[in-house]
């Protein structure tokens, strides 16, 4: 069987106990433990052998380099068994900090995306609507209309650059990453990029976005609503560059944003949504089965949302039923989060079951009744619901999350909808091959480089094409234009840096939490720090060949 292969393989190659160096399968070890030590091989405790001679240089050097990749290839070909794909579950709980939910007494929940879930067909109606309204009441060129919205162009998570009109993605470090920078539709080479910024990929800190993805020039789009507004914004600055228009980029902007929020304040995706929940809501009757089997459980449940009553009633009907108040111990609506985290001045204000305010001051907030706006300071002195007995579900990372784990210390957890197709992908044979073989020839072209001669460089430089091109292709599985929300080609977006920040947990849906018992442990996986991680999938590949990289590195003090 080809999983027998897998674990023969990873047999050859396990570190020594109490070595932490690799071992071949020997019954005669050289030393407690330890196989019988290849070319460059060296355990502690044991004489380190002479190393074996390298190849004379020119061709014969060339041909060397060769086959070491050729091994290599042979080597990662046997590791990777057709079962070793699949192996991440879409509807899975990944945690980022262990919690229990055995200790989780009260369970709040934002609205829109986390407890109501969009279908996709919301976002050309939100882009539509956007486009007229700059063309109708902006008086922007009648040209617009001809786009139409792509929603394979943009990905949430994305910065843009307001001054530069520059949609790029960025990583956990400030970097751009090359081939990901686009002004209006079009790519923009990565000279320019780097020349935009001084010389660097860079941004600095003082111009990346604020603590809610808002600086001076440059703002992050984390909202799944975002995803119109990049691409009707990356529309507009199209047009306008086509046809040689000059423009205001800080106008062009604002305007864009407007009507982005004229949408949903004048109610038109609200209408929407109204006229057809089947085709706009989804797992609804999952959203009803979790927040059922949480109140047979004993939980408190709670519901702070921006969107007005009228329309998180008519969703709550569609899903749970007319009674759905009586699941929640407090409800509150139009909250104007994130400043409901941190304004302590606005109070909370009684509605009616038509929606009207009542003058009366609130000195408890009761079950089964509607509140509006308040802050988080009144709510917790009114409930007393206070530190990691409270968990919180939201997919905005800025205005669910942040105030609430930081200032709060509630535990949190992050809806994220792009998650189980990314899951999907990874799991295709396709991915699994493409990034285990770039991690392997990664590993080969950093033990390499020590061969400085001209034929050797001439195979590192093809091999170097050959990784960038692997980077390209794993990049266009996810996005053509950025490749996935979580990752760059090697380190984590800046989008993953606040998700692991803000979230203790975080899945595709509410739904997920079906999958688990309500006293469910969530332990993290201890990821191993560079230092600690002296068998990754490349230098084990180079270790199968006898060059352990820790024997390869013995010079370096």
């Amino acid at each position: 069987m080809a999983g027998a292969g897998l674990r023969a393989a990873a047999r050859r190659w396990l570190p020594c106990r109490g070595h932490g160096g690799p071992r071949a399968a020997s019954s005669s070890p050289s030393c407690p433990g330890c196989g019988p030590p290849g070319p460059g091989a060296h355990c502690p405790g044991a004489p380190r052998p002479a190393p074996a001679p390298a190849p004379a240089g020119g061709a014969e050097l060339s041909a060397h380099l060769w086959a070491r990749y050729q091994d290599m290839r042979r080597l990662v070909h046997d590791l990777l068994p057709p079962e070793v794909c699949s192996l991440l579950n879409p509807a899975a709980i990944y945690a980022n900090n262990e919690i229990s939910l055995r200790d989780v007494e009260v369970y709040g929940f934002d609205y829109d995306y986390t407890l109501a879930q969009y279908a996709d067909a919301l976002h050309p109606e939100i882009f539509s609507a956007a486009r007229d309204i700059l063309i109708e009441h902006y008086k922007y060129p009648e040209g617009i209309r001809k786009y139409d919205y792509d929603p394979s162009f943009a990905i949430r998570g994305l910065h843009y650059d307001i001054q530069k009109s520059l949609l790029m993605k960025i990583d956990a470090f400030h970097y751009v990453q090359l081939g990901t920078a686009y002004r209006g539709l079009q790519p923009v080479p990565d000279e320019e990029v780097i020349d935009l910024y001084g010389g660097t990929q860079h941004i600095p800190l003082y111009q990346m976005s604020g603590f809610y993805g808002k600086g001076p020039s440059i703002k992050q789009f984390m909202d799944i609503f975002s995803l119109p507004e990049m691409a009707l914004l990356s529309c507009v600055v199209d047009h306008f560059l086509s046809h040689g228009l000059e423009f205001d980029q800080a106008h062009l902007y604002k305007d864009v944003t407007d009507a982005i929020r004229d949408v949903h304040v004048k109610g038109l995706m609200y209408q929407w949504i109204e006229q057809d929940m089947e085709k706009y809501i989804l797992r609804g009757d999952e959203t009803f089965a979790v927040l059922s089997r949480l109140v047979a459980h004993r939980k408190q449940l709670f519901l702070i949302t921006n969107s007005p009553f009228s329309f998180v009633d008519k969703g709550m009907r569609h899903m749970v039923g007319p009674d759905w108040r009586q699941l929640f111990d407090v409800v509150i609506v139009q909250a104007d989060k994130p400043s409901f985290f941190t304004d302590r001045r606005k109070p909370f204000r009684k509605l009616d079951e038509k929606g009207s305010l009542h003058w009366d001051r609130i000195t408890r907030l009761e079950k089964g009744k509607i509140y509006r706006q308040g802050n988080l300071y009144d709510f917790l002195r009114l409930t007393e619901w206070r530190g990691p007995r409270v968990l919180y579900f939201g997919d905005h990372l800025y205005s669910d999350l942040a105030d609430l784990m930081l200032r709060h210390g509630w535990r949190t957890g992050a809806i994220i909808p792009e998650l189980e197709r990314e899951i999907r992908i990874i799991n295709t044979e396709q991915y699994m091959h493409s990034l285990t073989w770039q991690q392997a020839l990664t590993g080969l072209l950093e033990r390499m480089q020590t061969y400085q001669d001209a034929e050797s460089q001439q195979v590192l430089a093809a091999w170097m094409k050959e990784r960038q091109e692997l980077r390209c292709i794993t990049k266009a599985l996810f996005n053509a234009q950025f490749g996935s929300i979580f990752r760059t080609f090697h380190n984590p977006t800046y989008f993953s840096r606040r998700l692991v920040r803000f979230s203790d947990l975080y899945m595709a849906s509410l739904s997920c939490l079906l999958n688990y018992r309500v006293d469910f442990t969530f332990y993290p996986r201890r990821t191993p720090l560079q230092h600690e991680a002296p068998l990754w999938m490349d230098q084990l590949c180079t270790g199968c060949m006898k060059t352990p990289f820790l024997g390869d590195m013995a010079h370096i003090r």
